[in-house]
């Protein structure tokens, strides 16, 4: 596998270094994207191309109602490399005005998934029966059940005749905005946002699902859900938590300049600090990081300091650095992230750079300390934007919490 993504890379190299007489172009509009994963199952989502006032292409990558735009695009003759925003992954391949045939490729991971686009394609599943199923409510889930790798989830739909959006909510955080359909009695939902591919299929009765869930070309569970419109998952509050023995949280990582940051400097003296255990390569970590700049933003206070921990994938230092910078440059993070781990984000190795925490359990993981320095609250995952009412709960729960330390 790391041979096949040098060879596409040096491939693409090579390309760029030819003299073209004049670029082919894109068409304008709607396409949708398959992805090949496992089991001969197409992963599919929705691309719009559009042109800029200076004939340079921009596309949005379309899920339910989130749009991600794409401002990175190289063209080299009928070659094209799609950088998704802040992710590693991209997109590159070769292209005619109304197609496009190639890899999405994440390197640090050494992962190559096969795609396909096509222009003027706006279904993202095609539809062959009439639903015959309607799942919209709030699904009870177990992910590989009966196994001890199992695990629970959410499931929150809406169903509008054919057409489903919604997301499966976990201890860990969410499964981005899912968009699909019931196509007779099976339901099809697929997710891409750059750092992860997702599909769910599932066959469905009035009170039950039974399903795979595939994440690339590398990965699928089982999971079964019934109706549950009262379930909910365990609090996020609860999950992680200091150890015996253990009265603070405590560590040395250097920022991106090489600097050593500890909470012990003067900095955080006095202050409420909140640290958010994270990576760049983490969808749900964009989400939060996301949130956390729009509340330093509106809710300017000097007695408020953040710091990011980063665990990441890159395989060297410098490349784990220029993501970092990537995000913040990207998102506009005015905190500092430190670099915690790279090589791997491995939990295990995570936990033991933070020996004071039970477990790493989750990408991202928050912990809010107060003026005295003592952990106040832990919250584990993060809910974000696809999963509605929840993560306007958390707003709300996460205001009054930072309100309640200030005034202590």
């Amino acid at each position: 596998m790391k041979i096949g993504v040098r060879i596409l890379i040096f491939c693409m190299l090579i390309i760029s270094c030819k003299e073209q007489v004049q670029d082919a172009s894109l068409n304008e509009g709607i396409w949708r994207v398959e992805l090949e994963v496992m089991d001969n199952q197409l992963l599919p989502f929705n691309l719009k191309v559009n042109k800029g006032e200076n004939g340079e292409y921009i596309m949005k990558i379309l899920n339910a109602d989130e749009v991600i735009e794409v401002d990175e695009i190289k063209i080299f003759g009928d070659s094209i490399i799609m950088q998704t925003p802040v992710f590693e992954g991209y997109l590159a391949g070769t292209f005619t005005n109304s197609s496009i045939t190639g890899s999405f490729v994440k390197e640090s991971l050494d992962r190559i998934v096969p795609f396909k686009a096509v222009y003027g394609e706006e279904e993202r599943f095609s539809i062959k029966n009439s639903s015959k199923k309607n799942v919209s409510g709030i699904w009870e889930t177990y992910f590989s059940p009966h196994t001890d790798d199992g695990y629970l989830g959410k499931g929150i739909f809406l169903q509008e005749d054919n057409k489903v959006t919604g997301t499966f909510r976990t201890t860990t955080g969410d499964y981005r905005y899912l968009d699909g359909v019931v196509d007779g009695d099976s339901l099809k939902l697929s997710a891409f946002d750059g750092a992860h591919a997702f599909l769910f299929t599932a066959k469905v009765t009035d009170s039950s699902m039974n399903g795979i869930f595939y994440s690339g070309n590398h990965f699928k569970e089982p999971f079964i859900a019934s109706r549950n419109e009262g379930f909910d998952l365990p609090s996020p509050d609860s999950l992680t938590f200091i150890k015996e023995g253990y009265d603070q949280l405590a560590f040395e990582f250097p920022n991106i300049n090489g600097v050593t940051v500890s909470l012990a400097d003067d900095q955080f003296k006095d202050k409420v600090v909140i640290v958010q255990l994270m990576g760049t390569w983490c969808p749900n970590c964009l989400d939060e990081t996301k949130f956390l700049v729009n509340y330093l933003e509106q809710n300017p206070n000097e007695d408020v300091a953040i710091i990011g921990l980063a665990f990441e994938s890159a395989k060297t230092k410098e490349k784990a650095i220029k993501a970092i910078e990537r995000l913040t440059d990207r998102i506009g993070v005015r905190y500092p992230i430190l670099l915690a781990q790279y090589g791997s984000y491995d939990k295990a190795e995570a936990q033991k750079k933070l020996p004071m925490l039970n477990h790493v359990l989750s990408y991202p993981t928050t912990i809010f300390i107060d003026k005295k320095g003592d952990v106040r609250k832990i919250h584990t995952g993060f809910n974000g934007p696809a999963t509605g009412d929840k993560f306007l709960e958390f707003k709300k729960e996460f205001n009054g919490f930072i309100d309640q330390l200030l005034q202590e």
